[in-house]
């Protein structure tokens, strides 16, 4: 079982970056990892996955360009980078990961693949 710890959320203004960080507790080579989000009064949506190996991901529509996934396995972290920020992105950002399945290349893109789930971390973009 693994535990998933995300940071760096925070406040900023429109037009900013972040970068999120989502920490695992065991080694996420094991793990197809995803970032999802819910924004205040909306379902929980997702924003994009990454394969095992770090090679495929993908994204939502309407997170294609703005936002990127990446992993470092040696660190057991995923990132999610997060540029041009704007307030209709205010939301707890979810790093989830999925034990499903073992091939490396494998990305998932709806929610119930993932069965290990972060606490989230909130990001408030402000105009």
């Amino acid at each position: 079982q693994v535990q998933l710890v995300e940071s760096g959320g925070g406040l900023v203004q429109a037009g900013a970056s972040l970068r999120l960080s989502c920490a695992a507790s065991g080694r996420t080579t094991s793990y197809v990892m995803g970032w999802f989000r819910r924004a205040p009064g909306k379902e929980r949506e997702f924003v994009g996955g990454i394969s095992r190996s770090g090679v495929n991901t993908y994204y939502a529509d309407s997170m294609k360009g703005r936002f990127t996934i990446s992993r470092d396995n040696a660190k057991n972290t995923v990132y999610l980078q997060i540029n041009s920020l704007k307030p209709e992105d205010t939301a707890d950002y979810y790093c989830a990961a999925s034990d499903l399945g073992t091939h490396s290349g494998t990305v998932y893109y709806t929610q119930s693949p993932y069965n290990y789930w972060g606490q989230g971390t909130q990001v408030t973009v402000s105009s």
